[in-house]
């Protein structure tokens, strides 16, 4: 049995910040030194640039990437740099991605989020810090299982009723 095609809504600007403020606060909880932690910004951010890249762009990324930096105290443009190379991955590869199933589409980002948790490492290692451990990499998979979750819960305010209506106009 096949899925039925839903009619998406426009998109509210307001949801998109709010699911933003939301993924930002997550990544702001006092982890510690645990580096498996899914980047919730950064798997927010390549959804929103996939779904709707008029909408939200690199100069979001640029943005939220300084406000990482900021709160991880790391070099300041780590994390901008990452979410801004992020975001352009994402807008170049969206008419692709939306084509196919949303497990499909996690394969498809998982090497995007990849990049994203390699850019820091690599400006860190360039500045002489030590590698991480193997850990790390266990984020961007966390991330890319988590993107049928994150496209459900992200795109439900956009869905259509099934059910046809009389009462609505569309």
């Amino acid at each position: 049995m096949t899925q039925p095609h839903y009619l998406l809504r426009p998109v509210n600007p307001g949801f998109i910040a709010l699911s933003f403020v939301l993924a930002f606060l997550f990544n702001l909880l006092p982890w510690g030194e645990v580096l498996w932690i899914p980047d919730m910004v950064a798997l927010v951010l390549v959804f929103w640039n996939i779904h709707q890249p008029r909408k939200v762009g690199m100069g979001v990324a640029f943005v939220l990437g300084l406000l990482m930096d900021v709160h991880d105290a790391r070099l300041l443009g780590e994390h901008a740099m990452a979410y801004t190379l992020l975001a352009y991955f994402a807008i170049t590869i969206h008419r692709r991605v939306l084509w196919f199933s949303v497990y499909t589409q996690a394969l498809h980002v998982l090497p995007l989020l990849f990049i994203a948790h390699a850019v820091p490492v690599v400006i860190r290692l360039a500045m002489g810090a030590p590698l991480p451990g193997w850990q790390l990499w266990l984020a961007p998979g966390i991330e890319a299982l988590l993107w049928p979750l994150a496209t459900g819960l992200l795109l439900a305010p956009q869905r259509r009723s099934v059910d046809v209506d009389e009462t609505r106009p569309i």
